[in-house]
């Protein structure tokens, strides 16, 4: 009826392919989430979409890490003051003394971090003012993620570093909270 050959042949291609099912799912749920570079019908222009990273991906509810980054082209003028503000749909909570601001020379000395919970807004500002032309990551360590999934449109403005106190928008972080 069956030879022992054919018995440990489809045995052997039963438990590959269920490892491989096993690994791809382990993997999509291990993995954190970033945007892609390529968003279609956002409302945003290509040029103003910012570039983010989450450090777990773990979805509604938990606590993660928003890396948000600020391309060293979009920082043309530096800045005296970041501004962060977020919808009024996101309720996820912020940790306003575990907010860092890093460049290439490393983290940045922060002279204060304001999080105004009713007007939807972050303000950080450096002890020291960032220059132009400077790669800047602002992380949000103990982020309380929203209760639901959803996309979320985080503006990222700055007061340059010059004498001119006018907030300037730099672009739109675009971030997609998950199910696990």
């Amino acid at each position: 009826m069956f030879n022992s050959k054919s018995v440990r042949i489809s045995l052997s291609f039963l438990i590959l392919t269920l490892s491989a099912f096993f690994l791809i799912g382990l993997q999509g749920k291990l993995s954190a989430q970033s945007n892609t570079g390529l968003t279609l019908f956002s409302g945003v222009e290509g040029e103003d979409i910012l570039p983010y990273y989450l450090q777990w991906g773990i979805g509604p509810r938990q606590k993660e890490r928003y890396k948000l980054k600020i391309p060293g082209k979009k920082m043309t003028q530096g800045a005296a003051k970041f501004f962060i503000t977020y919808p009024e749909y996101y309720d996820g909570k912020f940790d306003d003394d575990a907010i860092e601001v890093r460049t290439t020379k490393g983290s940045v000395d922060l002279e204060e971090v304001i999080w105004d919970s009713e007007s939807r807004i972050i303000e950080i500002v450096p002890k020291e003012q960032i220059r132009s032309s400077k790669e800047v990551e602002i992380i949000l360590h103990n982020v309380k993620n929203p209760s639901f999934p959803g996309t979320f449109y985080f503006h990222c403005q700055v007061i340059a570093a010059n004498d001119l106190p006018i907030r300037q928008h730099l672009g739109t972080w675009i971030i997609n909270i998950d199910e696990p």
